[in-house]
């Protein structure tokens, strides 16, 4: 059957995608559909930007400290994000996103330490109530952002659709988080090129078979106020992005572990190097100063 390479460009979930299958033409037609499906259904249940999302629903519940119970699959992204909490010992908390409310990157403009502290008390995993399938809400004005979670778990999922139907060679590409499922039909591996986050073009290009592949950094979303630059990536227990490192590039076989680990080592911060360097898995890291360390 003659193998064919599929490639289609599209926008989910706030960003740039692509999808490249190489497959018998019915097989990559088919994965392609599946693809689009699943990504679109995720957006529509787990986007913050959605009011009819079921993230809008749970959110509208936490602003009264009400409870309510949620699907299986739900169930499993809040059981991975209480793993993340924990290993991360409360710097990876799915409570934090309330603080967009004073980080406005547009703005150009810094928020005081009063808009700051006047959220925090509204944040910690800790004060969120979760015996499957019941989630409550102890303190009135919480709210779940899953920006951390679901567009990785997204890759995963396309990804196992993907060779479902049965593709064996091909790249998902969500923003940047990217699933290979296997080397190109001729036996090469993939290129997938890894951001520099203080200038234009790459710090490294990486040949990879098969795998997952995330990174994390400040770039993505920024702002430099009086000389000093601001990232989107924020520490939940004082409010304030995180100083150390620039950017992580994760490898693993799961993008929503390669993802999550890359964002625990950024807000880690100085320890952030230790911390992947015991994790185990392959891992580039660059900090804010330009040093550059980690092994893929």
């Amino acid at each position: 059957m003659p193998i064919a390479s599929l490639r289609h460009s599209f926008q989910a979930m706030g960003t740039v995608c692509e999808v490249e299958l190489c497959a018998a033409p019915d097989q990559a037609e088919r994965a392609l559909a599946a693809i689009l499906a699943e990504v679109e259904r995720l957006e529509r249940r787990y986007s913050r930007y959605r009011s009819d999302s079921l993230l809008a629903e749970i959110n509208r519940v936490a602003a009264g400290g009400g409870s309510i119970e949620v699907d299986l699959e739900t169930q499993s992204l809040l059981d991975y994000a209480q793993a993340c909490y924990e290993q991360s010992e409360g710097l990876f908390d799915i409570t934090s996103g309330i603080l967009r409310r004073a980080w406005c990157f547009d703005s150009g403009q810094a928020p005081s330490e009063k808009q700051i502290q006047s959220l925090l008390p509204k944040i910690g995993w800790d004060k969120v109530r979760w015996r499957p399938p019941r989630l409550s809400f102890s303190i009135p004005g919480m709210e779940l952002d899953l920006g951390g979670i679901v567009k990785e778990y997204a890759v995963d999922r396309a990804a196992a659709l993907a060779i479902n139907c049965g593709v064996r060679s091909g790249m998902v590409n969500l923003g940047g988080d990217v699933k290979i499922l296997g080397p190109r039909p001729d036996g090469r591996p993939w290129r997938v090129g890894i951001r520099h986050p203080r200038r234009a073009g790459l710090l490294t290009a990486l040949q990879v078979r098969e795998g997952a592949i995330a990174s994390s950094g400040d770039y993505a979303r920024c702002m430099i106020v009086n000389g000093q630059r601001f990232g989107h990536i924020l520490n939940p227990k004082t409010g304030w992005p995180v100083q150390h490192l620039a950017a992580v590039t994760v490898l693993g076989e799961l993008c929503t572990v390669a993802g999550s680990a890359a964002t625990i080592a950024i807000l880690k911060e100085a320890q952030g190097p230790d911390w992947l360097k015991a994790l185990g898995l392959p891992h580039l890291w660059i900090s804010v100063s330009g040093e550059i360390g980690g092994a893929i």
